[in-house]
């Protein structure tokens, strides 16, 4: 920064860039919104899209409403976006049962926020994306397999080869594309009654993993020391793959 007439502050070019934009899906509670929180300290732009508005307003955070299974709406969303530099795909929900017992209801609607929304919002905005630019879709360790989760864990094993896809196709752009696999995560999410089938089990490391901790991760990846990355599934667990 240099200094101009009477000791006013001048920004050098580089400091006088737009904020760099993304945008996040799951934005007002739990993994989203910790990521948006995130990525605002680190002075980016962020259009959070979610269904309910979050408690706080924060300067340079733009929400936007929308159920990401609305596909009519979430290609409405994308369209009104500008230029972007990362996607975060953070929306998800858990359902369980054993086998015999699965219901396709519950599997379709996981299908659809976790890898059907994750496709629209990448298929959409592409085009919106700089060079150089992110996404980032939050899977599971689960996506290895777990007694009890087998629709969960199919749709969140479709991300992984689908970022390996996108990682490979947008490679000549610098684009990269990844997967943050959290275990057992300390969010509302941890302790939804419809998950009564599997509890969650403390990892190695005697606690669980908090949402901070994996918004910290992805903004590493969608950050200036992240872009040597892509393709790739970062499981951050506290030990329990051990």
């Amino acid at each position: 920064m240099m200094s101009g007439e009477a000791g006013a502050p001048i920004m050098t070019e580089q400091k006088a860039r737009t904020a760099r934009h993304a945008v996040v899906t799951g934005a007002s509670s739990g993994i989203g919104q910790a990521i948006v929180a995130r990525l605002l300290d680190e002075g980016w732009r962020v259009t959070g899209i979610c269904r309910r508005q979050p408690e706080q307003a924060r300067e340079r955070l733009d929400i936007v409403l929308a159920d990401v299974t609305d596909e009519a709406r979430l290609v409405e969303v994308c369209k009104a976006i500008g230029e972007v530099d990362a996607v975060i795909h953070a929306a998800g929900f858990m359902r369980t049962a054993p086998l015999g017992e699965l219901s396709h209801d519950d599997g379709a609607a996981m299908w659809q926020v976790h890898v059907r929304a994750a496709e629209v919002l990448a298929n959409q905005l592409v085009h919106r994306m700089r060079d150089g630019g992110r996404i980032v879709l939050v899977g599971s360790r689960t996506a290895n397999g777990a007694p009890n989760r087998s629709q969960y864990a199919a749709t969140k094993a479709a991300l992984v080869g689908m970022v390996r896809s996108w990682a490979a196709e947008l490679a000549p752009r610098g684009i990269t594309a990844n997967v943050i696999a959290p275990g057992a995560t300390d969010t509302p999410f941890l302790r939804d009654p419809a998950r009564a089938h599997t509890p969650p089990k403390l990892p190695p490391l005697g606690r669980f993993v908090t949402a901070e901790e994996v918004a910290a991760l992805a903004a590493f990846l969608v950050g200036d020391h992240g872009g040597a990355i892509t393709g790739q599934q970062i499981v951050m667990c506290g030990g329990a793959s051990l």
